[in-house]
């Protein structure tokens, strides 16, 4: 009587046998489990451990980059261990590695894109953690980053940027209290705003209509004022940053500080403060920068102009009545 090799063995369940279950690939199947369960748990754990260590601002960037250390480290470890465990033969692998790639490069495009989006995101230091950014439509503060997506707080718009779709509800640059997943994939196809990558500063402004018979040199006064008083000044800016700036960006002719801006209309005299607050609280710096020059202007008897109509005159108007026609006879008037 031949003897079966061991390695050929099959198993039965129930009676029935089953086709290519053999204690080999019983054995492979439970090291697969035992690598796909254990390394992205290990990764866990450390990926809060880290979480734990780098929770002060200072750090925040370094915590980052760990984490995606270890899980780019942990989705390797499990691709190789797995890859070991069933494929020990190099010809077999190079053939199902074929056969997997053409499956997957069909299949899988977007997914493959996701990824290589993550990569770009990656290595050209595109955003990070806390950065807040535009990408596909969606303005806020990226607080988590994966292999396929993005999630990004939602924001508001404020008032003159251009209105996204969907629509948000919120009129400033604040917190709409929604959480928005967006593919990695957009980062190809889509330009990524980014308003605190380099400089953790932004450029603002405050435009003020004065009328031309007002003392608009005054106002000047009174907008640079505001500006000093709620905004970053100069030598309050992190030389560093701005230096950086200039040197990567060719912006050596841009003045940080407070400036007012004239612009002559047909009905009055616009006024643009322009000046520099840190990435967040804007809509804070603005509204009490907006109560100070209010206050000021009504106590330099100072009005802001407004788009109104004056009627300088009224054209003659002539009415002239006509009297009453008389009464047309009837047809049987007159008749005897």
């Amino acid at each position: 009587m031949a003897v079966m090799p061991a390695h050929s063995a099959t198993l039965h369940l129930l009676g029935v046998q089953l086709i290519g279950v053999t204690p080999q690939n019983g054995r492979k199947l439970l090291l697969t489990l035992a690598v796909v369960v254990t390394v992205p748990l290990l990764g866990f754990l450390l990926t809060k451990g880290v979480a734990a260590l780098t929770r002060a601002d200072a750090l925040r960037r370094v915590g980052f980059w760990a984490r995606q250390v270890i899980n780019l480290a942990a989705g390797l470890v499990v691709v190789l261990a797995v890859v070991s465990i069933w494929f020990d033969d190099p010809a077999r692998l190079t053939t199902a590695m074929g056969l997997v790639t053409a499956g997957v490069a069909v299949a899988l495009q977007r997914v493959i894109t996701a990824i290589g989006g993550y990569v770009l995101i990656l290595r050209g230091s595109v955003f990070n953690v806390g950065d807040r950014i535009v990408i596909g439509g969606v303005r806020g503060d990226v607080v988590a980053l994966g292999f396929l997506q993005t999630t990004v707080m939602e924001m508001g718009e404020a008032g003159r940027e251009q209105p996204d779709a969907p629509a948000v509800w919120v009129h400033s640059r604040q917190y709409t209290g929604r959480l928005v997943t967006v593919s990695n994939a957009v980062v190809f196809d889509q330009p990524v705003y980014n308003y605190t990558r380099d400089f953790p500063f932004i450029f603002e402004e405050i435009t003020l209509p004065i009328r031309y018979e007002d003392d608009y040199a005054r106002a000047e006064q009174i907008l640079l004022a505001a500006a000093e008083k709620h905004t970053v000044r100069i030598r309050e800016l992190e030389e560093q940053a701005i230096n950086e700036l200039r040197r990567r960006f060719f912006l050596s002719e841009e003045n940080p500080g407070p400036r007012v801006y004239w612009r002559l209309t047909d009905n009055w005299l616009e006024l643009t403060l322009r000046f520099v607050v840190r990435d967040h609280g804007v809509r804070g710096v603005k509204d009490a920068m907006s109560r100070d020059i209010l206050r000021d202007l009504k106590a330099a008897e100072i009005g802001i102009a407004s788009a109104t109509y004056e009627i300088v005159g009224v054209p003659e108007l002539k009415m002239q009545l006509k009297p009453a026609s008389e009464p047309r006879p009837s047809a049987g008037a007159g008749k005897a």
